[in-house]
């Protein structure tokens, strides 16, 4: 079985303080790898400004917050 990035619980959990009474786990998988897949992107981005600002290894809170802008 491959490791998982999100706690299955923890993404029901996050659904339910939404507003959803009851979730299955069809969505439950679902968002999870939506989750992998943004957060997959968010760190390339993240990493491209780092490299921009001439860090070659050292991601840093403003670069993660520069990848907020413009994704929500």
């Amino acid at each position: 079985m491959a490791k998982r990035g999100f706690s299955l619980y923890d993404i029901e959990q996050f659904m339910k303080e939404a507003g959803a009474e009851q979730v299955t786990e069809d969505a439950v998988v679902e968002l999870e790898r939506e989750l992998e897949r943004l957060t997959e992107k968010l760190a390339h981005r993240a990493l491209r400004y780092s490299h921009h600002a001439g860090r070659r290894k050292l991601i840093r809170k403003a670069d993660v917050m520069l990848t907020n802008r413009g994704i929500v």
